[in-house]
């Protein structure tokens, strides 16, 4: 008996440290860092496996991780994204070279930052047989932050940065008013989109109006509009100016089924002048709904009757500071002549006076383009002449086609003086112009008390 259990004994001792490793084994496996996991991998077609064919493939997995998959017979690697925790889209389109059929083998792989995981399928074990393409997931798109770097001054070559957070996997864009381009805004990380833009000259930037930010997933859209901002700069105290006047101030144009009245704004040191603000009284009447109103300049035209006029122009810069400016000029009821010279008596010596300039000599003229002709993207040189000596008011309007939309634009605002034989010139820059974009070259020709005014159309080349 005492034999027996020394046996039992014994054989317990041997056993004991197989006992301790079985126990041990699963608090060892416990304390090891759980990697990626592909759970399923399924796949839709909208044709046969062909050309053209769009494949959908959708992976559940560990989240937050970067999901791919590769087809024998397919030379690019097909990246997903994920669209929902753990849940990750990819689609790709059979090319004419790729050699693919139901038995080409897919393989699935999750990575994250030092851990991978795969899975290998057929194709023909994760598309569905029998029926038509699985309706696609209906994923409602969430803008959940929209912001904007704020600028001391919109000036050409300022950054304006975005950032927007919302459902991943979409296509996010940003509409900036006066600016004829979309931002697009890219993902760099799941449901983080980023992007800048920076401000061209051609630009008619408007800061009063809101920016729209635009997040599509799908055929669904979600949108939301936050004003820009502008930061304050140190020392913005001084109102802006007026100059470049159309009429000159005191000045006598001829009668005419409309006279062009326009002057520009400069708010040097400032943030510029803000659109919304302007208002333009001519002789009492308020014309501002009529009135083309930029940051940079306003542009009116109206028939008025003979006799004295008055225009008072009251606006604001960005920074809050008023300004006001009136002028006044003639409307003459017919062909202003400049008085004859005075009579000469021998034995006098009178200097020869200069020629007479009356209002039709004034008219300006382009000598290096005909009319409506077509031009490219480049910058353009126009030359022209008028009476010697004249200085002449050049503002370039340009004009979206009728099948486009968008709302004139100033080129060119410039006041040129001509030299001794009546010749000037100046260069306008169409930016990015719509094919069939037509600008109207105004010119208003002015010497003494004398004005006359001219236009000319160029047309952007189709194409």
């Amino acid at each position: 008996m005492k034999s027996h259990l020394r046996n039992y004994a014994a054989s317990a001792l041997l056993l004991l440290p197989a006992a301790l490793t079985l126990v041990a084994a699963p608090t060892t496996a416990l304390a090891q860092p759980a990697g990626p996991e592909v759970r399923s991998l399924e796949a839709t077609a909208d044709g046969r496996l062909e050309p053209g064919t769009l494949l959908t493939f959708t992976l559940s997995g560990t989240p937050r991780a970067q999901a791919s998959v590769r087809i024998r017979g397919v030379r690019e690697n097909i990246a997903l994204r994920e669209v929902a925790r753990g849940e990750y889209v990819g689609r790709y389109t059979i090319k004419s070279g790729d050699r693919l059929d139901r038995d080409s083998e897919v393989r699935a792989t999750l990575r994250t930052d030092t851990l991978t995981a795969a899975a290998n399928y057929e194709l023909g074990e994760i598309l569905p047989r029998n029926r038509g393409p699985l309706p696609p997931r209906v994923i409602e798109p969430r803008i959940e932050r929209f912001g904007i770097s704020p600028l001391e001054r919109l000036e050409p070559g300022a950054d304006i940065r975005f950032v927007l957070e919302g459902t991943p996997g979409g296509t996010a864009i940003v509409d900036l008013p006066g600016v004829r381009n979309d931002v697009a805004l890219r993902e760099v990380r799941p449901g983080s989109y980023e992007g800048s833009y920076t401000i061209r000259r051609s630009d008619n930037f408007n800061p009063s109006q809101p920016v729209t930010a635009t997040l599509r997933v799908g055929e669904r859209v979600s949108t939301t509009n936050v004003p820009f901002p502008m930061a304050r700069p140190a020392g913005d105290n001084q109102p802006p100016t007026l100059t470049f006047l159309v009429p000159g101030d005191g000045a006598t144009v001829p009668a005419g089924p409309s006279v062009h009245i326009a002057a520009t704004f400069d708010d040097a040191g400032g943030r510029g002048v803000d659109p919304a603000s302007v208002q333009v009284l001519v002789s009492g009447r308020n014309v501002t709904r009529e009135t083309q109103i930029t940051r940079q300049s306003l542009s009116f035209w109206g028939a008025l009757p003979p006799g004295r006029h008055t225009v008072e122009v009251t606006a604001r810069d960005l920074a809050g500071n008023a300004m006001r400016k009136a002028w006044s000029f003639n409307v003459a009821s017919g062909v202003v002549v400049a008085p004859p010279p005075p009579v000469v008596r021998p034995p006098i010596v009178v200097p020869v006076p200069p020629p007479v300039i009356v209002a039709g000599m004034l008219a300006a003229q382009v000598i290096n383009h005909a009319p409506n002709a077509e031009i490219g993207p480049d910058p353009v040189l126009v030359k022209g002449r008028t009476a010697p000596n004249a200085t002449v008011v050049v503002n370039v309007l340009a004009s979206a086609p009728p099948a486009a939309i968008g709302q004139p634009r100033v080129v060119y605002a410039q006041t040129l003086q001509a030299d001794h034989e009546g010749i000037f010139s100046f260069t306008m820059v169409p930016g990015t112009p719509y094919p069939g974009e037509r600008y109207e070259i105004i010119m208003v020709a002015r010497r003494g008390n004398l004005s006359q005014e001219s236009r000319f159309t160029l047309i952007q080349r189709p194409g």
